[in-house]
């Protein structure tokens, strides 16, 4: 082996990641964790996933490669590298293929299929040319499992043509345009390339996949979580010559078909991310089980996605007003703060003021106005020493720790980002007397994660020392409450967004009156006709739910601004019926119908 070569494997070797994946049994069940060195220490970490898969394959690369250079190309090297091709290995990036690609989909042979993989299916077995496909979302969302599971039901045919590449920190688009070559020339038809993000020059350089290889026959699809990332890219490179297929939003449909879970409320607390296969999903170890995780997840899966992004477009020069935050550490605690408050607009006062809890204070109101029984044990609980505590549980500092003050344009770019990323959609608040928008709700399309940071809350409110004084039913029966009045407002969110999803062309919106409102209107602007809603967290049919419905007044109001009214309905967590002339849907039935 030459010196050259040496030195090239030695390059190669530093960017791969150091250490070693063990397995733990821990109650009966196996766990990945990733031992690593750390400024002289040994650290453990706990993966799973894409990061385990990602991990695994650069420490098998590193391992192999320090055997390499140990050895050197002779009959005695015993170690069969990842890709065999004939008797070369001469694939600079890892990948695999043939055998090791049966063994790595496999797994998931058996794991029911999110619904947009038919949009993947479509391209890859489609006859148009010079376009790729770009699979993008969140951590954890299934853009992986979606790629195994399509290759594993490959003909043979097919499949003898299928590659996989898996690229790693260090990776460049050189060495992937190089090996991409050779495997045309070896008659490869189906490319996927996995987390093509983490190399440096693909957003300003991706445009290589459709104009050279798409343009010849091959199918390309390029997949990562760097969501910004790719829509940075088909803003110029990728404009116009690539599919694009967006995994981050689950709806209700396929986190029960999918994962087999059922319930609104199971939704609440557990939807935005799929495990492997669906089972155990958020559990003791899941994305939102904990606001530990949860944060970790914001931190990883979103604000490192929004920095990584822009590190990378337009060489660096895209931060605009967020380098200091980006520098300082603290852009992850300014995102937490504006998701917390999410249903806020989003404005300067968010941050400035001090840290109160949107959630805290509404069921205060709510538990005043109780009608069964009211209390009003909330305002005597220490907000102060409350407010302490649900800081710390969120990781939130207030502006005078901070040592950069954030400004209106920094919540307006951070804003604009969320949007982008899906994690955020808008709902328009309607007024009646104008038809006019009066205000935005922001709906957050992670309910999971929204409801982790909610009940971080209530963990917070058991530890006040009012709550000592009273019994476990009286605790049970308020805290009860609270995650009650939470869930009800996240059910309202989930159903406004789920159908203004399902009907593109039609307009959905809450609707308010001088007094009241519609909690949702969907309104057809060609046939001038709408079906007005009212949404409630609650299994019981009673009047009062319908009153606004009924309300002559603000029936002739509506019809006056939207047209004939086609339906009444209260959307609600009973059982499907018609009450007082009005049409009850229960929610599951009606996510799973539209």
């Amino acid at each position: 082996m030459s010196a050259n070569d040496n030195r090239d494997i030695v390059k190669r070797i530093e960017a791969l990641t150091k250490g070693s994946i063990t397995t733990k049994r821990i109650n009966g069940r196996e766990y990945e964790y990733w031992q690593y060195p750390e400024d002289g220490k040994q650290k453990t970490k706990r993966v799973k996933g894409e990061e385990l898969e990602v991990l695994r394959g650069q420490i098998d690369e590193r391992k192999r490669l320090e055997k390499l250079l140990k050895t050197g190309r002779n009959n005695d090297y015993s170690i069969s590298p990842p890709i065999k091709v004939g008797d070369d290995n001469d694939y600079t990036v890892f990948v695999r293929m043939e055998e090791e690609l049966s063994r790595f989909v496999k797994p998931v042979k058996e794991y029911k299929k999110r619904e947009c993989i038919k949009k993947i299916e479509r391209y890859i077995y489609g006859s148009e040319t010079g376009i790729v496909l770009v699979l993008y979302g969140l951590r954890r969302t299934g853009k992986t499992t979606m790629i195994k599971q399509l290759i594993g039901e490959m003909s043979k045919e097919d499949f003898d043509r299928t590659v996989f590449i898996q690229v790693k920190a260090g990776d460049t688009l050189e060495d992937v345009h190089r090996d991409i070559r050779l495997m045309e020339k070896r008659g490869y038809k189906y490319v996927f390339i996995d987390e093509v993000t983490l190399m440096e020059e693909f957003i300003e350089n991706a445009a290589v996949f459709s104009d050279i290889f798409a343009s010849s026959g091959m199918k390309i699809v390029l997949s990562g979580t760097d969501s910004l990332g790719f829509l940075f890219t088909m803003d110029e490179q990728l404009y116009d010559r690539a599919v694009m297929v967006h995994t981050t939003f689950i709806p209700y449909k396929e986190f029960e078909e999918v994962l087999g879970k059922r319930g609104i409320d199971e939704y609440i607390r557990y939807s935005g991310t799929m495990s492997i296969g669906g089972f155990n999903f958020n559990e003791e170890n899941g994305t939102f089980s904990n606001i530990k995780s949860t944060n970790e997840y914001v931190d990883s899966a979103i604000a490192q996605n929004i920095q990584h992004s822009l590190k990378f477009y337009q060489y660096g020069g895209h931060f605009r007003g967020l380098t200091k935050l980006y520098e300082s550490g603290e852009l992850t605690n300014v995102i937490n703060r504006i998701i917390e408050d999410m249903n806020h607009r989003f404005a300067i006062e968010v941050i400035e003021e001090r840290f109160k809890s949107h959630d805290f204070g509404i069921s205060k109101n709510n538990l005043r106005r109780d009608k069964e029984n009211p209390t009003d044990l909330l305002d005597l609980v220490d907000v102060d020493a409350l407010t302490e505590r649900l800081k710390s549980l969120l990781y939130i500092i207030e502006k005078e720790d901070a040592s950069v003050e954030v400004t209106y344009s920094h919540i307006e770019e951070i804003q604009q980002y969320l949007h982008l990323l899906d994690l955020v959609t808008p709902i328009d608040i309607v007024s009646v007397a104008d038809g006019a928008v009066a205000t935005v709700r922001n709906v957050f399309t992670q309910p999971g994660l929204r409801y982790s940071q909610a009940q971080s809350l209530i963990t917070s409110i058991i530890q006040d020392d009012v709550f000592g004084n009273l019994g476990v039913k009286d605790r049970s029966k308020i805290i009860d409450r609270i995650l009650d009045e939470i869930r009800g407002r996240m059910m309202e969110e989930i159903v406004l967004l789920e159908t203004q999803n399902a009907n593109p062309n039609f307009n959905v919106f809450v609707l308010q009156f001088e007094i009241g409102e519609f909690d949702m209107v969907v309104f057809d602007p060609l046939k001038l006709c709408c079906r007005i809603y009212e949404i409630k967290h609650s299994n019981k049919a009673v009047p009062e739910q319908a009153r606004h419905l009924l309300d002559k007044k603000k029936l002739s109001q509506t019809e006056k601004r939207y047209g004939d009214i086609l339906g009444k309905y209260v959307i609600y967590t009973g059982k499907s019926g018609k009450f007082n002339s009005v049409d009850y849907v229960n929610v599951e039935e009606y996510l799973k119908g539209i």
